[in-house]
């Protein structure tokens, strides 16, 4: 089998292959990261297919994707690891007055009683292949975690008080994501490649209805590709992104459309915009103008 991080060239392919088209930037960023063991960080609007290049790295790589969820007050006890209490309170239960009891203290202590979250699942040794490690909207989480993660990550290694220090014997892979909502602090870029993934080119999304949506009309996909390039362009709260692109081809060949028009448009503007704002500043600047502008007879 061809190693698909042989060179740019052949990583495009390979990602091609998955489904994902790479333009030179992207291909080239992410073969960096692989040869260089460096994380990735991914910054770009919400929809642009950030994601999704951590889940096709998994499948290139044929190994594990473990995906850390971003979130306001996550703290390293989620990210990291934490002890089954129950689990723990039952054996304490079950071992009083037993003869072993002092011993117990030792035992509800062990790798059996352990639960392990992304960060430390990822670093654990297990003879197999390095994970790729998702670290999904770092946005979202705090400064504080932030700084606990950028230690993490320079060593790969966490100190558990009771078991001693685990360190991967070969690094994950690491994607981090933002959605830009609030700045990264630099200590923690500067531990990454970083890549802006922007929205796609006409050509670009095209291709990539065309391997996401089968049954979906060659003219019908260009008039979205049309559609999609001219509002993104525009003042919305929520522009949206190839995710929608692929939502609303899907939408429309359940229709058994094969073409745009303002009525199918209005009836599914809710596949295209997430906010009623941004639904009702299209209804507003009228669908048959922005269609027309878009290069679409309505």
């Amino acid at each position: 089998m061809t190693d698909p991080f042989e060179s740019i060239e052949s990583l495009q392919a390979a990602l091609a292959d998955e489904r994902y088209f790479a333009d030179r930037a992207i291909a080239t960023t992410v073969f960096l990261g692989q040869r260089l063991g460096k994380p990735l960080f991914l910054e770009g609007e919400a929809g642009v297919g950030k994601t999704e290049i951590a889940k096709v790295l998994a499948a290139l790589l044929n190994t594990r994707l473990i995906r850390l969820q971003c979130y306001e007050g996550l703290d390293a006890s989620h990210a990291l690891y934490e002890w089954n209490y129950p689990k723990q309170l039952l054996r304490i239960k079950m071992g009083e007055g037993s003869p072993g009891a002092a011993d117990l203290g030792r035992e509800i202590f062990s790798e059996e009683y352990l639960i392990r979250r992304p960060l430390l699942d990822a670093i654990t040794p297990n003879g197999a292949a390095p994970p790729v490690l998702l670290i999904d909207e770092i946005d979202r989480a705090d400064e504080e975690f932030e700084a606990f993660l950028l230690e993490v990550l320079s060593d790969f290694q966490v100190t558990i008080p009771e078991l001693g220090t685990i360190r991967a014997a070969q690094p994950p892979l690491v994607v981090l994501t933002s959605n830009r909502t609030r700045e990264i602090n630099d200590a923690l870029k500067r531990r990454c490649l970083y890549l802006w993934v922007p929205y796609p080119s006409f050509e670009r999304e095209l291709e990539i209805l065309r391997a996401k949506v089968p049954g979906l009309d060659e003219a019908l996909a260009r008039q979205i590709c049309g559609f999609m390039q001219l509002v993104r362009e525009r003042d919305f709260y929520k522009r949206p992104g190839v995710a929608e692109s692929i939502d609303w081809g899907r939408a429309l060949v359940a229709l058994h459309r094969d073409a745009l028009d303002p009525t199918i448009v209005e009836e599914t503007l809710g596949a295209v915009f997430k906010y009623n704002d941004d639904i009702e500043a299209v209804r507003a600047a009228g669908i048959g103008t922005l269609l027309e502008a878009a290069g679409v007879a309505g």
